[in-house]
């Protein structure tokens, strides 16, 4: 039975590319798998961008929320909080020092910022060492990535694998399982949704500040009556990921064919994601109002989760001669 690892972010409430992109399907597979699953919210991590005590404990548990909102089942999967596991940092230590220097200058979250030094903290240099003691720390066999987040995947076999050459076989190297089916969400703007970007659709707003996020969608100038091609609206591929194949066809023909507007269009997307996610948004608010349920869950995956990562770290230690 392998062991399948995936760490989130926690930098503020997951938007709908987030839902429709990563978590449905990582919920999808967690829950269908005999595999052993190891979902944790990296908190630690989003304290190299966020220098907030409020706004990371609210971020953290509006994440995990959203992913028990969307079915994730703790009893299957070890969900957990990457601060509640010291040993974390413990070997995160051990990794850098079996790391060169030159090579982490070379990892892309450092790299994309290194012209602007003055806004790089340390943390965000030893990013990737991090990152590797999460994976490694729980002798993960698979860890989901994609294609963008490979290089981070690509450190941490490399890292094992010094260690292993120095110090004796001590970690399983890890295999990225590529996510190629990750699904593009197109944000606002038509650029891939994203919080950086501001183009996001959060649904765990009211119903009102949701519709006037989806009015904001960027269209064409074209009036009622013009026929539209749906594969170059905005509105039109965020309809076709959440509607019904019937639903998807009919909204394409009026397009083709002329006689809707992006209005209109607009106003059938608003309800259908009202309606998808009417479940879903009731449950996360739900959970929210009893955050003491979301902290013991997360507890509980925390002491399952340090069992094994004290197994690992005593097998590190003794090869260090600690």
């Amino acid at each position: 039975m392998a062991k399948i690892l995936t760490g989130i972010q926690s930098t503020g409430t997951p938007h709908l590319g987030n839902i429709l992109g990563a978590i449905i399907p990582a919920v999808k597979m967690a829950n269908l798998t005999d595999d052993e699953s190891y979902l944790f919210i990296a908190n630690m991590h989003s304290l190299t961008q966020i220098k907030d005590d409020k706004a990371l404990k609210e971020n953290t548990f509006a994440t995990a929320a959203t992913w028990l909102a969307f079915g994730l089942d703790p009893r299957k999967t070890c969900f957990y909080r990457q601060s509640d596991v010291p040993e974390v940092t413990e070997l995160a230590w051990y990794l850098s020092c079996f790391f060169p220097y030159q090579r982490l200058k070379l990892a892309h979250s450092f790299k994309d910022k290194s012209e602007n030094l003055k806004d790089v903290n340390s943390g965000l240099f030893s990013y990737p060492m991090l990152m590797s003691a999460d994976i490694l720390l729980y002798d993960a066999d698979i860890v989901p990535v994609g294609k963008d987040q490979l290089q981070h995947l690509e450190i941490t076999r490399d890292v094992a694998s010094r260690f292993n050459n120095l110090m004796g076989e001590t970690f399983i190297i890890p295999q990225a399982k590529i996510e190629d089916d990750t699904k593009y969400i197109t944000g606002t703007d038509g650029e891939k949704m994203s919080k950086s970007k501001n183009n996001i659709i959060d649904i765990f707003v009211d119903d009102k500040k949701l519709r006037k996020q989806i009015m904001k969608i960027e269209t064409q100038s074209l009036s009622v009556e013009d026929p539209k091609n749906p594969e170059e609206c905005n509105v039109f591929k965020l309809f076709e990921i959440i509607a019904s194949e019937d639903d998807v066809q009919l909204l394409k023909n009026q397009y083709l064919k002329g006689g809707v507007g992006y209005g209109e269009a607009k106003e059938l997307l608003f309800n259908k994601i009202l309606k998808r996610f009417a479940g879903n948004r009731e449950k996360y608010f739900e959970l929210l109002e009893n955050k003491d349920e979301v902290e013991a869950l997360l507890l509980t995956g925390a002491h399952k989760a340090r069992e094994q990562a004290q197994k690992v770290l005593k097998r590190v230690r003794s090869r260090v001669g600690f």
